[in-house]
């Protein structure tokens, strides 16, 4: 086909981009990747992409495009859609957006005017940016109040939502969160938002995987309108944003989209979302979720055993937030130690943290990646117990070297992606 053997070519007109290729493959394989919002792309999926896909322009939408020759590309994005909607039980479906926070803005765009009222979470207490953090387009544009989390529980402070609702009628009710290691209560969001006339939006880009599996509840029956990345829990490739909404708000998102903020949409990543989508209905993808999950269970029981706070206390999701400041001062010399003995990770803030978001107090971890390489719950554990033992010695040069090793021995032993999660065997 067009694109076989392409590394080869690359290999002898750019050895340096090679290289360079060839290192960072060495570098995931060596390492234990402990990243929440990263993971190792489905074979079957990554494959789509750079195929001959990637030469169509496909400006415009199935039906109505701006370039010809687009008879089989708007087959296989009605495909992608049909696919979605089945998967999510959803009605409408745009999956053109380059990004989960291009979709976030375009949803904005589509259904407020500038001025407008937005309630969502803070962002140094679980959640995104493109939720309103003054910085953002979203927290520029809008008029932005902001909930956060029950300081005893550390869980979202539903009474709390409630009565920002009430008092300050928003347009928009976000729920949707970055570093929050609980399920949220996406059924009392949505009554909230009926309550006071809002719209409410669901960014599920953290446990869209899970959700799709079926593993943990779905915002889709209560929410207008659902966005989401397709990489993290989904296991896609990164790019590439999944808007599901009500068909009333349909034409209006796709409008904002296109030609309201990009031209013409990628279409090797939208048959790469076709493939996922189908490969979210195996019996595989299901068997995955659930690890995820127990993964998540035992990395955080044993962290707790090891004796490192977990914000809320656990998790019931693919992520776990960690307090570490009773072993080292900050977020970024957790990063930093555990990176140089092969655990990657990212420093975090933690509820109403003390430290600037440049330090942190926390690190912000999960199991998607390492579960992908086919690790188990005893797995995690020892994972978690080589953390540990970084960050309680992260002064002691011979402890970490020890931890080094351990850590590659333990990596080179896993493939990238477990054949027991590939359909196709």
């Amino acid at each position: 086909m067009y694109m076989d053997n392409s590394f080869e070519q690359i290999r002898k007109f750019d050895p340096e981009i090679a290289g360079y290729t060839e290192q960072e493959e060495k570098r995931q394989l060596e390492t234990l990747c402990l990243i929440a919002s990263e993971n190792y792309a489905s074979p079957v999926t990554v494959g789509m992409e750079g195929t001959v896909w990637a030469n169509k322009n496909a400006e415009g939408y199935p039906g109505r495009r701006f370039a010809g020759g687009c008879e089989i590309a708007d087959q296989v994005e009605l495909l992608a859609i049909k696919r979605c909607k089945e998967l999510f039980g959803c009605e409408y479906v745009n999956i053109q957006s380059m990004s989960s926070t291009l979709s976030n803005v375009a949803v904005l765009r589509a259904i407020l005017k500038p001025g407008d009222t937005i309630l969502s979470m803070e962002l140094n207490q679980g959640g995104h940016l493109s939720h309103g953090a003054r910085f953002h387009y979203s927290g520029k544009t809008y008029n932005v109040i902001q909930y956060g989390l029950n300081r005893e529980t550390e869980t979202i402070d539903m009474e709390q939502v409630e009565r920002l609702a009430k008092e300050h009628k928003p347009q928009l009710i976000i729920c949707g969160t970055s570093s929050y290691p609980r399920k949220v209560d996406y059924e009392r969001f949505g009554e909230i938002a009926k309550e006071v006339g809002a719209y409410m939006m669901a960014d599920i880009a953290h446990p869209v995987g899970l959700i799709a599996a079926g593993v943990i509840p779905s915002p889709v029956p209560y929410a207008d309108v659902v966005t989401t990345s397709t990489h993290k829990t989904f296991r896609g490739p990164r790019g590439c944003g999944v808007i599901m909404c009500k068909e009333v708000l349909g034409k209006k998102i796709d409008q904002q989209i296109f030609p309201g903020l990009q031209g013409a949409p990628k279409m090797d990543m939208i048959a790469s979302r076709a493939v996922l989508f189908k490969e979210c209905m195996t019996e595989e993808y299901r068997n995955y979720q659930n690890q995820v999950l127990k993964n998540a269970e035992a990395l955080a029981d044993e962290l707790k055993k090891c004796g490192l706070r977990l914000v809320s206390g656990g998790t019931e999701t693919h992520l776990v937030l960690v307090d570490i400041r009773e072993l080292i001062p900050t977020g970024r010399e957790a990063e930093d130690v555990l990176g140089s003995v092969g655990i990657v990770v990212n420093k975090n803030m933690i509820p109403y943290d003390p430290q600037s978001a440049n330090l942190a107090s926390g690190i912000r971890i999960g199991s998607p990646a390492l579960t992908t390489r086919g690790f188990k719950e005893e797995d995690m554990r020892e994972t978690a117990r080589l953390l540990a033992k970084a960050l309680k010695h992260y002064e002691n040069k011979e402890i970490l070297e020890e931890v080094r090793k351990a850590v590659k021995e333990k990596a080179v032993k896993y493939p990238m992606f477990a054949e027991e999660w590939n359909p196709c065997d």
